[in-house]
């Protein structure tokens, strides 16, 4: 218990939040930072800046997971969330192998990339409610370190496997789907 001004409060560590509410935001200010990839061609035809969205669409196989694996291993923010929503249990352990071996400067100090980095790993063979909540879960997260002031560069692979999941809790809770077969809610 804390004593300030007349009122004895109990102070905790944590505290909760709600995952499926959006954070109160009263201004979205334009990006005047660039979130610097490392990669020459994505940081010259497709910039990105600290605080924007970036979607790197394609066909099975063409590349995005390592585009996104590359962003999130050489990126110049100061958190990384990485969530795996129903990816390939090998790729995933690809990630968990690769990323303690790295290394990145962090405050003029040659740091494991773990040490910035949170994993939201969830494969293909876990259930689908687990799949839906992982988005949700990195969201969250990448929330919490933002609203401490720091630089989060949140990647989600793959949203398509996370949308499917969506639909597939949809038809399981009997409600019919929406236009283009996304759910309702």
């Amino acid at each position: 218990e804390i004593e300030f001004d007349g009122q004895k409060k109990k102070l905790t560590l944590g505290h909760n939040w709600p995952v499926r509410q959006a954070r109160p935001v009263t201004d979205k200010l334009a990006g005047c930072k660039s979130l610097l990839t490392q990669q020459r061609v994505c940081d010259a035809l497709f910039p990105i800046t600290q605080g924007g969205t970036c979607a790197v669409p394609g066909a099975f196989g063409c590349g995005k997971t390592v585009i996104s694996q590359a962003l999130s291993k050489y990126s110049n923010s100061d958190v990384v969330v990485y969530v795996g929503c129903g990816e390939r249990g090998n790729e995933m352990a690809e990630v968990l192998s690769d990323f303690p071996e790295l290394t990145t400067v962090i405050n003029g100090k040659e740091e494991p990339i773990m040490q910035r980095t949170t994993l939201v790993a969830n494969t293909s063979n876990m259930p689908v409610a687990a799949r839906e909540a992982s988005i949700y879960t990195g969201v969250t997260t990448a929330e919490y370190f933002r609203d401490q002031g720091k630089n989060v560069a949140m990647m989600a692979d793959s949203t398509s496997r996370w949308a499917e999941a969506l639909r597939e809790m949809s038809g399981r809770l009997a409600e019919m789907p929406a236009d283009s077969g996304y759910p309702a809610y």
